[in-house]
């Protein structure tokens, strides 16, 4: 299997989907053979456009094709979890958008989809992949901030207008109170505290503010914050917004160390700045592009189609990791079990707020087999 071409199909290629084709195309070691959607007009255009026969407007049935061995799944995030048991289920390996899932049940059932297939799951939260985000865990890895105890993550993207036209987002993401989305948020921040979960969450929320189109309120409050208690024993912030009104300030991250911290470039605004103790004995900021010395080969010399591809290069990045994985010459590196990690918190602070902001403890999928 190594050497041979992985045969890709993307299910919901009309859509997400289709922002993994050139990124899939740039890989010598796949060849795109499959389109899925259930839309079939611009499923047939974006079919003949690539130059490809095989289109399906069933998941099943595109996997039960045998013109595929693994799949991209780019469909709405209530969709995750049962496409990507299908796929594991016949053997077929899955990267998959985020959320991995949009309960904790169909999340148990997906960690034991995974555990018995043969197949490799990989979550693609792309944020993971963004050049500061790397830079920042290089760093972390080195031990260059000393033992780490606190850090922040934010996603504050206001999405009104969108949950009109996607209305999926309107029940799954602003339809369900709780910090529904936290994955580009929590995801970086899982991978500088490598090794470590999140074990319980209080989550609380600002309220509501604002109405969609038919005057309805959203279930969501419109800016929510998720304490995280850590297994390492430090904390991590998570604020999830997608509804107030406010300039698209895109993400924000901190982290903090014994030796060290960092402050992410504020919104669309710069430079992301640093101080670590080993380069400056007294606290004292530089910018982080001083520390790209310290970037994965990689990142300091990327393919053209890196530079192309979206989310900063990250869509490019995680399929290349993926590949690799399962040509067996790399582990998985966002595996089902850290894709649970940066799922399940968002999940159970559904149940803190309810419980009136609550500590509520956060399950380890790896007890589930």
């Amino acid at each position: 299997m190594a050497q041979d071409l992985i045969r890709f199909g993307i299910i919901g290629a009309a859509g997400r989907g289709n922002s993994f084709v050139q990124s899939l195309r740039a890989n010598p070691a796949t060849v795109l053979t499959a389109l899925c959607d259930v839309r079939p007009t611009p499923l047939a255009q974006h079919a003949a456009e690539l130059g490809l026969e095989h289109t399906f407007t069933d998941a099943a049935a595109m996997l039960d094709s045998g013109c595929v061995d693994a799949v991209v799944i780019g469909t709405p995030m209530q969709f995750h979890a049962a496409q990507a048991i299908l796929a594991l289920e016949r053997d077929i390996h899955v990267l998959c958008e985020v959320t991995a899932g949009v309960s904790v049940e169909e999340c148990r059932d997906l960690v034991r989809a995974a555990r018995r297939s043969r197949a490799c799951y990989m979550m693609a939260e792309n944020y993971t992949y963004m050049r500061p985000n790397v830079l920042v865990q290089e760093l972390a890895r080195l031990g260059l901030f000393g033992e780490l105890y606190y850090a922040e993550g934010a996603y504050i993207h206001e999405l009104k207008t969108l949950n009109e036209q996607t209305p999926w987002r309107r029940r799954w993401q602003t339809g369900v109170n709780g910090c529904t989305y936290p994955t580009h948020s929590l995801g970086p921040v899982l991978r500088w505290f490598a090794g470590q979960r999140v074990t319980a969450v209080s989550a609380v929320g600002t309220g509501h503010h604002y109405r969609d189109p038919r005057g309805q309120e959203y279930e969501m409050e419109d800016s929510v914050t998720m304490m995280c208690r850590l297994s390492g024993g430090g904390v991590a912030q998570i604020r999830v917004d997608m509804l107030s009104d406010r300039p698209h300030h895109m993400v924000h991250y901190a982290l903090q160390g014994t030796d060290g911290c960092y402050e992410s470039a504020d919104g669309f605004q710069g430079p992301a700045r640093i101080w670590l103790r080993q380069r400056s004995p007294q606290p004292r900021w530089e910018p982080l592009t001083a520390l790209e010395e310290y970037l994965p080969e990689t990142w300091r010399r990327p393919p053209d189609a890196a530079a192309a591809a979206g989310h900063g290069g990250g869509d490019y990045w995680e399929v290349q990791d993926f590949v690799a994985a399962i040509r067996d010459e790399a582990p998985v590196p966002i595996g089902i079990d850290l894709a649970m990690d940066m799922t399940l918190p968002g999940l159970v602070s559904q149940q803190s707020l309810a419980q009136g902001s609550s500590w509520v403890a956060v399950p380890d999928p790896r007890n589930w087999t």
